[in-house]
């Protein structure tokens, strides 16, 4: 990456993005006032807004200075932006009586979607700056251009999930809020094409594969609440010409349920297609969420862990807490967002429900550069 190169991708930015979020805004426009207006959407349409007015009147980058100071404006929009996610479910669920399933979750497709463009464009020009004069390429362990690792190890990834996830809080609770005895987190094994490797974002695919881990580990330990020990998750991985696939089995006992007939149904916003979405913790939840914020990265997920843990190893108050609020609220956005990122470029996500056995996820992602990916914008 050199000055010149640089200074082209600052500007491409730079023009790219008003030109993506005014789709969006029009999106957000045809929507019918009684959803527009709704808490979560009025405020999404007024960050959009606001960050095209601003993308628009922002002057042409020509030094390397002003990429900096660019690259600056980058990271504190994409900070305001944080509360997109929370905010669009929350009003979307909300809105869900007045849209069609297929209409809201379309629409919801096509903003996130969008989303996830933007950020990938901001992230890797504000890669590419950190970079510059440097080649990312020659580093033997990681090898990268911007945020797509050339040869990322597929296994490596998996083993980080699992470490991360066996270090959480055991924090299970049942349908009815009663605690699960703690017993740790079941073993994964990991077989299969154990040492493929292969061009991807790494913090898209850490991402979902910590989604679909932290979903099985919980099954798990909800169906085996009375065992003395927990079955083991069995992640294999199969790579193919242009694609790799991983997939993960539990014995958490299925995904049957009253509140929903397909397991697909997990990835709508709808509430007729999935009844929790209109459950006051979830919208709660939310809420707190909102106000937070929510990037869907596995580094935010932990982060309260390490928290919780910090407190108590220093008997501090957690204020959260003390005000009744759970330190890890279920806001129902894991595996969407999954399904989002998996499609992304092109992958498919399955969940195949074995009723009082487990269920087994089948992730299919292609390797980027080895033929053209259909993205949306």
């Amino acid at each position: 990456m050199d000055e010149e190169k640089l200074i082209k991708s600052a500007n491409y930015v730079r023009t790219e993005l008003p030109v993506r979020i005014a789709h969006r805004l029009m999106d957000l426009q045809a929507l019918p006032y009684v959803v527009v207006t709704q808490e979560g959407v009025a405020r999404v349409y007024e960050l959009y807004w606001s960050a095209f007015e601003k993308f628009r009147r922002y002057p042409q980058v020509t030094t390397l200075e002003e990429n900096e100071a660019f690259c600056k404006f980058l990271e504190s929009v994409l900070d305001e932006h944080a509360p997109v996610i929370p905010s669009l479910s929350l009003g979307l669920s909300l809105s869900s009586p007045h849209l069609s399933p297929d209409s809201l979750d379309a629409f919801m497709r096509r903003m996130l979607v969008s989303r996830i463009s933007r950020r990938v464009l901001a992230e890797h020009h504000l890669a590419l700056s950190k970079s510059l004069g440097t080649n990312s390429l020659n580093h033997p362990e990681d090898p990268h251009v911007g945020i797509i690792y050339t040869a990322l190890n597929l296994r490596d990834s998996i083993d980080k999930c699992v470490v991360l996830l066996h270090g959480r809080p055991h924090d299970i609770a049942d349908e009815i809020g009663e605690s699960v005895p703690n017993r740790g987190w079941p073993e994964v094994i990991v077989d299969g094409h154990v040492d493929t490797k292969f061009s991807y974002i790494r913090e898209h695919l850490e991402y979902i594969i910590f989604e679909l881990l932290k979903n099985a580990m919980t099954a798990t330990g909800l169906n085996h609440r009375s065992s003395s020990n927990l079955p083991p998750i069995r992640a294999t991985i199969v790579v193919g010409e242009n694609d790799v696939g991983v997939r993960i089995s539990d014995q958490g006992g299925g995904l049957s349920s009253a509140r929903i007939k397909s397991p697909s149904d997990l990835f709508s916003f709808s509430h007729i297609r999935n009844a929790t979405r209109m459950d006051d913790t979830r919208l709660g939840a939310l809420r707190s969420a909102s106000s937070r914020g929510v990037k869907a990265t596995v580094a935010e997920q932990i982060r309260p862990w390490w928290t919780e843990q910090s407190n108590v190893n220093s008997n501090d108050k957690d204020p959260e807490r003390d005000a009744g609020i759970a330190p890890h609220p279920k806001i129902g956005l894991g595996l969407p967002m999954s399904n989002i990122f998996t499609t992304y470029f092109g992958g498919t996500l399955e969940l195949v429900s074995l009723d009082g056995w487990g269920t087994d996820v089948y992730l299919h992602l292609p390797k980027l550069g080895t033929n053209l990916e259909g993205i949306e914008l």
